[in-house]
């Protein structure tokens, strides 16, 4: 019997609660109280449980994280037990003390949302006017107390011809990375679909782009909701009559696409595990089943992890072992989790 994978990112959203109100939220958060969050008893309990599994990244969401009083004693237990431990945030809440209260958690980075690359962009989407201004000034004080932080960027119809001077501006800024995701329609996100969603070729035409900016950026260089980029790269490389490698391609040659239930899980501030954030299914709840019996035992997980239960063209797929489609778009277009991506111009 194959045994189960090992998570290796965990992304935890500590509250749901966030200030700005983004087009794409994931999560439909308000700027309110939500009643059945966890206790902090209740997350060092699971985060026991998460290391008899493995030691995966443990990544702090929300929501906008920082609005959770504790959660700096909650990064400084994780990092007690050998977690690295990262912050998702919109970073507008970040000042000097937040910055160096950061740095004393033992917080090993930072991710900072930007989609674009000013004000008029970002803000537009974000919701909230300034947004940009004040994520910029939280990314400038972590610099100043030595946090290394990324940006992340969801590429939309709105910024998908900035992505060049985004890349460009992350390197100014000084930022340690740029991921880029790819829009996947889930909560707030299904509202705007049709309107912001790039098409499949443009998609691909991304994918190409990032393909060749990744040979000469210094940055760490991340595509993120994006797993046919793992059969890009395969292409691109036999098109160029050599083999993938570390020192050309990264960690791309070494891990493969849609991670969701495999690699990757998401637990919600109710404490519903789930495959990824986008992909709102529950495989159980920490608050009645143990972290590692949902992960080991989940059926949802382990259908996942089988590339034979797929469905449509990614079943019919030579490349479904290294890219798999995206499983939450795929849910999002049938209903289906095991159906095919729709956003993927390939046909196998």
């Amino acid at each position: 019997m194959k045994m189960p994978d090992k998570p290796r990112l965990v992304f935890w959203e500590l509250t749901k609660r966030c200030n700005l109100v983004c087009k794409h939220c994931r999560a439909e958060s308000e700027n309110i109280d939500y009643s059945g969050e966890l206790t902090i008893d209740n997350i060092t309990s699971v985060i026991d449980d998460i290391v008899t599994v493995s030691k995966p990244i443990l990544v702090l969401t929300g929501g906008e994280p920082l609005y959770r009083g504790d959660i700096f004693e909650i990064a400084k237990y994780a990092a007690s037990k050998d977690l690295r431990v990262a912050l998702a945030t919109n970073a507008t809440l970040i000042d000097d003390k937040t910055a160096q209260s950061i740095s004393a958690a033992g917080i090993s980075r930072v991710s900072i949302s930007i989609d674009g690359i000013d004000a008029a962009t970002h803000d537009d989407f974000r919701g909230i006017a300034g947004s940009f201004e004040n994520a910029i000034r939280g990314a400038h004080f972590l610099k100043e107390n030595g946090v290394s932080f990324q940006f992340n960027t969801t590429i939309t119809k709105r910024n998908a011809e900035q992505i060049d001077g985004i890349l460009n501006f992350a390197l100014s800024e000084g930022a340690a990375a740029l991921h880029i995701f790819m829009l996947v329609p889930v909560g707030c996100g299904v509202r705007i679909a049709n309107t912001d969603m790039i098409p499949a070729e443009k998609y691909e035409e991304v994918l190409n782009w990032f393909y060749e900016r990744s040979k000469n950026t210094p940055l760490e260089f991340k595509a993120t909701c994006a797993p046919h980029y793992y059969r890009l790269i395969r292409q691109r490389a036999a098109q160029e009559g050599r083999k993938l490698s570390m020192e050309q391609d990264g960690m791309a040659a070494m891990t493969r696409g849609c991670l969701a239930g495999s690699g990757v899980c998401f637990i919600s501030h109710s404490g519903d595990v789930q495959p990824c954030g986008y992909l709102p299914i529950a495989a159980g709840n920490v608050l009645k089943t143990g972290f590692k019996q949902i992960w080991e035992e989940s059926e949802l997980f382990l259908a996942l992890r089988n590339p034979d239960l797929l469905t449509g063209k990614c079943g019919a797929c030579s490349y479904r072992l290294v890219c798999g489609g995206c499983r939450a778009r795929a849910y999002y277009a049938t209903g289906g989790y095991l159906d095919e991506e729709p956003y993927c111009v390939y046909k196998p």
